[in-house]
């Protein structure tokens, strides 16, 4: 089996001590492959562990245990020199658009930065080549924008660039967190389409952390679905978003709302406390108190993975644990 490009391994992230305090993301595990780019989307509710593992990615918080291996290197034990080099190799891009630049500067200081703290070119020749060869990459051009201010831009416009200034240092993954929820719906497939073609003719993987469930069907290669920082189901997008098999994942799907103008809405749902199941010392499925198949296994352990299928479809669910179905 090749080196993996990223290797996540057993990461939970606990905020406060070990017996209470809030677990935002509870023994997770990924690789990502280094020879062949693909889109991981990982999905859920808001607050269901989303942007924790991006920050975890991303070295800006460390995991409580476990281990994240990028190339081989433990991204919590790297130092100055080699998380300069990580984060030239790990691009970020994330949801708001509008507050990542800075209104005194033009467009092209945040290229100018990116050069210089990165060293990509020898001259302003060489550094204006590059400029115009990333924003070529997503439907734009020098000048177009660089010479503008953020405000004299869509916000359409804005998160392509930031594509731009992560495909310019020509990184292996990026970390893409809520790209388009702040972007109207004429704007998203743009975006999108930008990420599908640096996969496809850049050669980059990313990590797209998204609650848009189409989207995550539209571009999506493989999906992880959490719920309350555990994993409940992953698999091929195609085949989770169609056949859903853990009782929260498929309540999610249904949530969707259908364009039938013959279905109405049914008054408002209540939902009961969840916040004590995600502590430390808690041991069972933090979907219990909502799924109308739980029992008393459930209520005392947290169910394992079971395959589902022989491509990769997985659920953390114990209506799958029988003797065809082992835990892995």
């Amino acid at each position: 089996m090749a080196d993996p490009l990223l290797d996540i391994q057993n990461v939970a992230k606990v905020y406060g001590d070990d017996e209470t305090g809030l677990v935002a993301l509870n023994d997770f595990s990924l690789t990502i492959a280094k020879d062949e780019a693909s889109i991981i989307t990982i999905a859920g509710e808001s607050g269901s562990g989303k942007s924790t593992l991006a920050n975890l990615v991303l070295g800006f918080t460390r995991p409580t245990r476990g281990r994240i291996l990028f190339d081989g290197m433990d991204v919590a034990r790297a130092n100055p020199a080699q998380m300069r080099d990580y984060h030239r190799h790990v691009q970020a891009v994330f949801q708001d658009p509008f507050g990542v630049y800075n209104p005194f500067y033009r467009v092209q200081h945040v290229f100018d930065m990116v050069t210089k703290n990165f060293g990509l070119a020898a001259d302003k020749v060489s550094a204006r080549e590059m400029m115009e060869e990333a924003l070529n990459a997503v439907g734009l051009t020098g000048n177009d924008v660089l010479r503008k201010y953020p405000h004299q831009l869509s916000g359409g416009q804005r998160q392509r660039i930031m594509m731009a200034r992560a495909y310019m240092v020509k990184p292996k993954l990026i970390v893409a967190d809520e790209p388009v929820s702040m972007v109207d719906a004429s704007l998203r497939a743009s975006i999108l389409d930008v990420m599908m073609k640096l996969r496809d003719e850049g050669g980059i993987s990313f990590l797209y952390i998204t609650h848009d469930l189409s989207t995550a069907y539209q571009i999506g290669d493989k999906i992880l679905l959490f719920y309350q920082g555990t994993l409940a189901e992953e698999g091929n997008a195609v085949d989770v978003i169609s056949n859903p098999q853990h009782p929260y994942v498929q309540l999610l799907i249904d949530s969707v709302p259908k364009a039938d103008p013959n279905i109405r809405w049914q008054g408002e749902i209540e939902l009961p406390s969840e916040e004590e199941l995600r502590t430390a010392r808690a041991s069972g499925c933090r979907f219990v108190p909502r799924c109308p198949h739980a029992h008393d296994a459930c209520r005392k352990a947290l169910p394992p993975m079971f395959e589902i299928s022989q491509n990769g479809h997985r659920a953390s669910c114990y209506l799958h644990a029988d003797v065809t179905k082992e835990p892995l």
